[in-house]
């Protein structure tokens, strides 16, 4: 399969060498604003993030990853790039431990050494990072980053866009509402509301914005 990658940040290295580590894919494009034209060099198209959408004139079948981590920003890319989602990659790295019963979107990617158990249920355009742990019947919304370490016990609610910082550690049941922030290393035993940061051990709502994050 041909991928074309969005973004050349420390997150965008990260989804390079899990495309690299396997033979199921080649690297045709990487995109980054960094960049101000479009040009080729061995074999690999570079421009402008908008460009990519070239890539399919160039390659029949290719695909694409958002490789940003911040969640508003790849959320911003993935409604300029205007493209439905069946265009986009699904990538697991080869150490991740994945129920055959679980269910994984579009333009997602699952990290080297994450287990995501029993009837799990992981939206478009997430980040399970390094480490984590997404536990049964957990349900991750779209535009969300699960940081390294993480663990989100059963029946675990996460709605669209919200950041779990690393080493955070989810009580089973709880929900927590779109584009809210869960501090690192925080212990959330209650539901979070939308919009909010949530830090500490229990974690305690530190700030709440008036107007919704994205």
């Amino acid at each position: 399969m041909k991928v074309a990658i969005i973004g050349q940040g420390g997150h965008g290295k990260v989804i390079k060498e899990i495309i690299m580590s396997s033979q199921n894919y080649q690297i045709v494009g990487i995109f980054d604003d960094k960049y101000s034209d479009l040009r080729l060099d061995n074999n690999v198209y570079f421009g402008p993030i908008l460009s990519a959408r070239k890539m399919i004139d160039f390659f029949y079948g290719v695909k694409f990853i958002i490789a940003i981590g911040n969640n508003k920003i790849r959320k911003l890319i993935f409604k300029k790039l205007d493209l439905p989602n069946n265009y986009y990659v699904t990538l697991i790295h080869k150490s991740a431990v994945i129920s055959q019963s679980a269910i994984i979107g579009s333009g997602t990617v699952i990290m080297a050494n994450s287990v995501i158990n029993a009837e799990a249920r992981i939206g478009n355009h997430s980040i399970i990072n390094t480490g984590s742990i997404i536990e049964h019947d957990s349900n991750i919304g779209d535009y969300v980053h699960i940081s390294p370490n993480a663990t989100l016990t059963g029946s675990v609610e996460i709605e669209d866009g919200v950041h779990i910082g690393a080493g955070a550690t989810i009580i089973p049941n709880v929900r927590i509402e779109e584009w809210s922030v869960v501090g690192a290393g925080a212990t959330v035993i209650r539901n979070i509301p939308s919009n909010s940061t949530a830090v500490g051990i229990p974690a305690a709502i530190k700030t709440k914005k008036v107007i919704g994050g994205a």
